[in-house]
């Protein structure tokens, strides 16, 4: 007696398998895709954040200088701080605010450049006299926007300074 063999010659996969693996690679491609999709907005909100973050080093750097100063002026976008280095000399720092920058001038080394990163922008920029009768003060204000990707995030930066020369 002979037993008929029923198995598939071919040995190949029948039509529900494939629709099977084909909809599990599409399923998994959307959730890879998804997951590349949240990263990518992930990272360039962290770069914009980190374009904003450093640029509140600029308003630290003219609050330093105007701590140790003995009087300054405000015009025209341009601050001069009189005040003094480190062996006591008379020294003059400038701060220019030009376009979208600050740059940093000191009578003593020269032009120091600009003071905020090339993806952010200084949109504006004010120092504001606060005087008493027994001290001097400043009240700095900076405003920067991200110019990373299309989210062109603004913060501004607030710093009330007292003038330890002046006193």
């Amino acid at each position: 007696m002979k037993i008929k063999n029923t198995k598939n010659a071919n040995g190949g996969y029948s039509l529900i398998e494939v629709i099977f693996y084909v909809s599990l690679f599409a399923l998994l491609s959307v959730v890879i895709l998804d997951l590349l999709i949240t990263m990518t907005g992930m990272f360039m909100k962290t770069m914009t954040d980190k374009d904003i973050i450093q640029s509140s080093a600029v308003i630290e750097n003219i609050s330093r200088e105007l701590k140790q100063a003995n009087n300054f002026s405000f015009a025209s976008n341009v601050l001069t701080v009189n005040t003094k280095d480190v062996s006591g000399n008379p020294k003059t720092v400038i701060y220019t605010f030009s376009g979208n920058n600050i740059q940093k001038t000191d009578s003593l080394l020269g032009n120091l450049g600009n003071l905020n990163t090339p993806n952010a922008s200084v949109t504006a920029f004010s120092v504001t006299t606060i005087t008493t009768t027994k001290s001097k003060a400043s009240e700095i204000n900076l405003t920067v926007k991200s110019n990373r990707f299309l989210e062109n995030q603004t913060e501004d930066f607030e710093n009330t300074v007292i003038l330890r020369g002046s006193y």
